[in-house]
């Protein structure tokens, strides 16, 4: 895993000759050593298709390719940071959230309406979340960006996790979304808005959860 955790908004990514990262343009703080930072236009890993797909999903983030041998520190805002690792599934994450990433992830993007149907659409609406999202899959890690900090939560068969829409992170696993009404949900906990939706996610894998109902 080329990154660690310096604190809770920064964290530091190993880069050695042959591998590659991907970052958010101008989430660089410093960094040491024969570093290149170039402008990526290519998509990332997946490629001239995977570029077009993002622009088209409105998730076509700005990327930069980070390159050579050293460190290099990465954070942006003052967010808090959660390094994710895959072995070899599918991390669901809005393309804003994407701090830095393996190069040797595969990033695509998905319409949210395939897994819900409808009720995948109307949880972009409701949460202010694009009806795509970006995907990285494969095996190395990413670092996330979310507010107030970030809990990870499993999910496992049987043992669905409700979620307020507002405060989802990211997914990663074999899991299905779908979204759901309660009514007097969120007056009863104390977060009236005129509208109560609650996020199901079932299968096996995890879902990340900020302490915020704050987007980026």
């Amino acid at each position: 895993m080329p990154f660690r955790e310096i604190n809770s908004r920064m964290v530091e990514a190993t880069v050695v000759p042959g591998q590659r990262l991907f970052s958010q343009r101008g989430a660089m703080l410093a960094y040491r050593g024969e570093v290149a930072f170039t402008p990526n236009t290519q998509g990332g890993q997946g490629g001239l298709a995977s570029m077009i797909g993002r622009r088209v999903a409105g998730e076509a983030t700005p990327l930069m390719t980070v390159e050579g041998q050293g460190t290099v520190l990465f954070g942006h805002g003052g967010h808090h940071i959660q390094i994710i690792a895959l072995t070899g599934d599918t991390l669901f994450v809005e393309a804003d959230r994407l701090l830095a990433f393996d190069g040797t992830l595969e990033q695509g993007t998905m319409f949210l309406g395939s897994q819900g149907g409808v009720m995948g659409m109307v949880r972009g609406q409701v949460s202010g979340q694009g009806l795509f999202t970006t995907t990285l899959r494969g095996h190395g890690s990413a670092a996330v960006m979310a507010h107030g900090g970030v809990v990870e939560l499993p999910i496992r068969p049987g043992a669905a996790v409700h979620v307020d829409p507002q405060a989802y992170v990211a997914h990663h696993g074999d899991v299905r979304n779908k979204l759901s009404t309660a009514l007097g949900w969120r007056d009863m906990v104390g977060r009236g808005s005129g509208e109560a939706f609650q996020l199901e996610l079932s299968g096996t894998g995890a879902v990340y959860v900020q302490a915020s109902e704050e987007k980026l």
